[in-house]
């Protein structure tokens, strides 16, 4: 098969060759990718064609066994009910597994059923809230180890999204990242490391509703950022409306915080030009053609 793909794609075969082999010894999709420098899912399909993944790759197919014992308890004479209360997962799912199966005799009180369905729907929402913590794991294990250049055009990003803007009727040519997220603060910190802003050029503030607790939110962003909150700027303090019904209440809440780099002009400027190389790039029509 000869390949008509440019660039470095051209020898398809000689690409494909290495694919395997990788894949043989054991590598992912991911780590593949990154050895051979292939940003083309569709492409790294093609070459990966035929070759089953790695055992230890696979997620386990909880959904068998589940399937098998749900089978077992039915013949066993358990309602819908009484299994989702033994497996923890959804009626429906039970339904596709066992409808075959012959219908259990009901002896159940009317109060017996209602109490097995909310302990069936407590079961559900506790396995469905492991399933969901285990793809988050499994997600987040996706991500492996950050470049400083990923970092940086995340970074860019990450500002753009939720930085100020500078506009022409008002300009303010200042970088100024205003967030509630700690996560988010710590990754655009360390952004800010990694394109060379001094700590010394950091100011901080907060900014929080008055009927919360001010001094604590103050004391946990202070420590967060590595400062005392004394060091802090003014606090803005938000008036409540007592005709608003606020979610965003409880220990929980702890306002905004809004980080200034001071004499940032200049990174403004860089930051938005950055931004344009990302769209630019982006939108070329060549780009999975890109090193």
């Amino acid at each position: 098969m000869t390949s008509t793909t440019p660039g470095k794609y051209a020898d398809f075969e000689g690409l494909r060759r290495q694919a395997i082999t990788l894949r043989r010894e054991g590598l992912s999709r991911r780590q593949i990718r990154d050895r051979l420098f292939v940003d083309n899912n569709d492409l790294l399909n093609r070459l990966l064609n035929g070759e089953p993944a790695p055992e230890w790759t696979k997620r386990p197919n909880a959904k068998d066994d589940l399937r098998a014992r749900a089978r077992e308890l039915r013949t066993q004479g358990m309602t819908y009910d009484q299994i989702q209360v033994e497996l923890g997962c959804s009626k429906s799912s039970i339904s596709l597994w066992v409808r075959d199966l012959p219908k259990p005799d009901r002896t159940r009180t009317p109060e017996e059923a209602s109490a097995i369905a909310r302990r069936g729907w407590a079961v559900t929402l506790q396995r469905r809230d492991e399933e969901r913590q285990m793809t988050k794991q499994y997600a987040a294990a996706d991500i492996g180890t950050l470049t400083d250049r990923e970092l940086f055009l995340f970074g860019v990003g990450l500002y753009w999204a939720e930085g100020t803007k500078d506009k022409p009727h008002a300009r303010r040519e200042r970088v100024t990242f205003v967030n509630s997220d700690p996560d988010v603060i710590t990754v655009f910190l360390s952004w800010l490391h990694l394109v060379g802003v001094e700590p010394r050029h950091l100011k901080f503030r907060l900014m929080i509703h008055e009927s919360a607790d001010v001094r604590g939110a103050e004391e946990y962003w202070a420590d967060l950022v590595g400062t005392h909150r004394t060091l802090f700027g003014k606090t803005t303090l938000k008036r409540h409306n007592p005709k608003t019904v606020r979610k965003n209440v409880g220990e929980a809440y702890r306002g905004c915080l809004v980080v200034d780099v001071a004499q940032s002009a200049d990174l403004y400027r860089r930051i938005e030009g950055w931004w344009c190389g990302i769209v630019g790039a982006a939108s070329a029509p060549d780009r999975w053609n890109r090193t």
